[in-house]
């Protein structure tokens, strides 16, 4: 049986905390600034700023770009809603509107 390719990127893109939070963060606050490497305000003393800020970059957002659920702009650090936002939006309103039901390190 073939699986799903958005279905499976969906879930490759939620198995991941950071992004989870920047992607639930856009759903408020569209667009967001890539300078804010702590969107929802949850990052703890074992998170280096360094470390978290190389991976957004080189990881995180080009990943979120290229499947388009994020616009990225390098040049002014904006980050917004992408062309297939609306593949995984339901996906993360659930997440926002259940967040106090989920375990602590969802979000």
């Amino acid at each position: 049986m073939q699986k799903s390719q958005p279905t499976d990127n969906l879930f490759e893109i939620l198995a991941n905390p950071y992004r989870r939070q920047l992607l639930v963060a856009l759903l408020d606050h569209n667009p967001q600034d890539d300078r804010d490497l702590d969107p929802l305000g949850v990052a703890s003393d074992e998170v280096d700023p360094e470390v978290l800020e190389i991976e957004l970059v080189h990881t995180h957002l080009p990943k979120l770009a290229d499947l388009g659920y994020v616009s990225w702009n390098r040049d002014t650090n904006e980050i917004s809603k992408g062309p297939n936002w609306e593949e995984i939006a339901p996906l993360l309103q659930l997440i926002h509107d259940h967040q106090d039901e989920l375990p602590d390190d969802w979000l």
